[in-house]
């Protein structure tokens, strides 16, 4: 079989990134305040604090609790199992499931998961962060410094590695499932979108199953997975996904997001897609000019959670960019592959 040829465009993108990016880790590295699979299994243990916002069609309710016996703050989703259907029980058993068999310092998994009456709890590590949507719509509404976007997608490249080569499929990759913790780490979220492609104990290229989704997730999912014909979709759709996520982060809009659904469809089936356009942005700031607030925070558990937990360090006006956003041409051109219509080009 021939080699593939090698694309000085595939080549710089990459650069973007780090050259770290191939290293897949698959020991569990937690420490500090992000491991807690030492806390008790015991919900009179913990005192439930602010509500951080709602999950799994608002089925669920985070909220940043406290652990009282040792007094660290933990993320906690609260199910009521009584109002979930049949397909939704399995969604859920299926996240727990796979937290158990995925272990990666990139993904985030339901560390401590127990029920409480009709109660299904599941525990994770606060994010002093919060997502990359909640920094987006608190400090960086006109888009991110190409410096941070690389840091965030170095992170979500290793645990989209990871899933891929435990052969799955991610189906839900967004800037609200892209974690970042008070010591700087950066997690992917959303494990129950996940789909195996393993069939009879191999590996198969495409699937066909239509995810179980809220129709605000439609504009990060790839054509072929809109498409829902025989050729199915691969991993290769969890890279479209990340060239819209790009987008956000750049621009700090989603692509496709103001159209109808059918419209929406239409584009993509179309080969229509964003680019990145250098203008000059409105104010901005870094994570440099922020620190963590332990009052309230972003956990990233829920599809939206409210922010309002990072304060400003020296002032509270951002700083203004003197000069006009302007992008790499190394940045255009990862957009672009990532978004290429036909999945074996991305």
């Amino acid at each position: 079989m021939p080699s593939r040829e090698a694309n000085p465009h595939e080549e710089n993108s990459m650069s973007f990134l780090s050259s770290d990016v191939s290293e897949c880790t698959f020991t569990w590295g937690g420490a500090g305040s992000d491991d807690i699979t030492a806390l008790s299994a015991n919900s009179a243990h913990y005192q439930l604090l602010s509500e951080l916002g709602k999950g799994f069609n608002n089925l669920s309710q985070v909220r940043m609790a406290r652990h009282t016996p040792s007094r660290q703050l933990v993320a906690v989703k609260n199910t009521n199992l009584d109002e979930c259907t049949e397909d939704e029980l399995l969604q859920l058993m299926n996240e727990v499931l796979l937290s158990r068999l995925f272990r990666h310092p990139n993904l985030l998994t339901s560390r401590l998961v127990f029920s409480s009456c009709c109660q299904l709890w599941v525990l994770t590590p606060l994010m002093g962060y919060g997502s990359a949507d909640s920094l987006l719509r608190t400090f960086f509404p006109d888009g991110m410094s190409e410096s941070l976007i690389a840091y965030l997608l170095h992170g979500v490249l290793k645990a989209l590695q990871y899933l891929h080569l435990m052969g799955y499929v991610h189906r839900g990759v967004k800037a609200s499932h892209i974690l970042l913790s008070g010591e700087g780490r950066v997690y992917l979220s959303g494990l129950h979108s996940v789909y195996s492609m393993m069939r009879d104990g191999k590996k198969v290229r495409t699937v066909f199953d239509m995810p179980h989704h809220s129709p605000a997730l439609l504009p990060w999912l790839s054509p072929e997975l809109l498409r829902q014909d025989l050729h199915g979709y691969g991993v290769k759709s969890d890279i479209y996904s990340l060239g819209i996520v790009v987008c956000e982060l750049v621009s700090g809009r989603v692509p496709f997001q103001d159209m109808p659904p059918t419209q929406m469809l239409l584009q993509k089936l179309r080969g229509s897609h964003c680019c990145l356009l250098d203008v000059a942005p409105s104010p901005l700031g870094e994570l440099g000019g922020l620190k963590v607030s332990r009052s309230g925070v972003d956990s990233g558990i829920g599809e939206s959670v409210a922010t309002g937990s990072l304060t400003h360090t020296a002032t509270a006006e951002r700083p203004q960019s003197p000069a006009p956003k302007n992008h790499s041409a190394t940045l255009h051109n990862l957009v672009q592959l990532c978004l290429q219509q036909q999945p074996d080009c991305r």
